[in-house]
């Protein structure tokens, strides 16, 4: 772990010329105490790291010095610099690894193109955090631990201890053979086997997490795709309703917290947008539609227009009875 972090110290400074012992820290995520322990053993080892005195000083390396990194073209570059730490590396928690990598990677180009690379790079932009209807992305939160804990597992092929929180149920422990990590719409996802039964698990949902020293018990080969692919079909068929809605995107939020899943969404020309949901079944679609008044539509099925028509028709008998406010009326 110090190694790689003194070896991203020397790309900063190679990048950068110049940087303070304080943005080192905050780049590399340490204690400034750390970086002039880490610049002392740099010097120790013959890399040529001087300090500048002063308002503008900081530390740099010697000019001319570079390490030799190669077997990257100048396009295989500027995909991975383009491509940047997006939701997936987040979501599986290789964001700061993958930050490192990059530095790498501009530390690779010759000369010539370093400064073409990164400035070509800033051209494109990947997964904003919002889309032109100003929706913002949603990223669950995993405790790095736990994100760490279980990527070793699934790497190592060992069995793994899952502190595990279903929806509606208080957590506890279960013991599983890891598949392989998913990212899906920001969310993650464990896919793995629990007694020899597929089992999917949320991320989020992971309370603490253990990797065991058995091996796992899964096959050597796996394509993860054919597999969720499987598992999708399996789970939006297994008793849900899917549902055709029109809302409005202030609620959209609102209302993706209360659905199973997403299945498609786009938008319409009056600026809402068309979703097709899958929820539980006819009365948590129905819930879930109430909540949002004339801000949703539900445009299929027709049995849950029906529900909705007859909810609001009752509620407007309730409320027809002129004489009923009278009666409660205070002295």
């Amino acid at each position: 772990m110090r190694a790689d972090r003194l070896v991203s110290l020397v790309l900063l400074l190679r990048r950068h010329g110049r940087l303070t012992a304080g943005a080192l820290a905050r780049e590399l995520e340490v204690s400034t105490r750390t970086v002039l322990r880490d610049i002392e053993a740099l010097s120790a080892a013959g890399v040529p790291v001087y300090a500048e005195r002063g308002r503008h000083g900081g530390f740099s390396l010697l000019p001319g010095f570079r390490t030799e990194l190669t077997g990257l073209n100048h396009d295989e570059a500027l995909a991975l610099l383009a491509a940047g730490p997006g939701p997936a590396e987040r979501v599986i928690g290789l964001g700061p690894s993958l930050a490192s990598a990059l530095r790498k990677v501009v530390d690779a180009l010759p000369d010539g193109h370093r400064a073409t690379a990164s400035d070509a790079a800033r051209r494109f932009l990947v997964d904003p955090e919002t889309d032109l209807l100003s929706r913002r992305r949603t990223t669950e939160e995993v405790p790095g631990a736990v994100l760490a804990e279980v990527r070793r597992a699934v790497l190592a092929g060992h069995r793994l201890r899952i502190h595990y929180a279903a929806a509606g149920e208080p957590p506890r422990w279960r013991t599983v053979d890891p598949i392989g990590l998913v990212t899906v719409r920001d969310r993650g996802y464990l896919l793995a086997t629990r007694a020899g039964e597929d089992r999917t698990y949320r991320l989020s949902r992971v309370r603490a997490a253990e990797e065991l020293p058995e091996a796992a018990v899964r096959p050597d080969r796996v394509d993860l795709d054919r597999i969720w692919r499987e598992r999708t079909a399996r789970f939006l068929s297994d008793g849900h309703l899917t549902v055709l809605v029109r809302v409005a995107p202030a609620r959209r939020e609102e209302l993706l917290g209360t659905a199973v899943a997403v299945r498609t969404e786009e938008p319409e020309e009056d600026g809402r947008l068309r979703l097709e949901l899958t929820f539980q079944d006819a009365r948590h679609a129905e819930w879930a539609l109430w909540q949002l008044g004339p801000d949703a539509e539900a445009l299929n099925p027709p049995s849950l227009r029906t529900a909705l028509r007859a909810r609001a028709a009752a509620i407007v008998a309730q409320y027809d009875n002129g004489d009923a406010g009278t009666a409660g009326t205070l002295s």
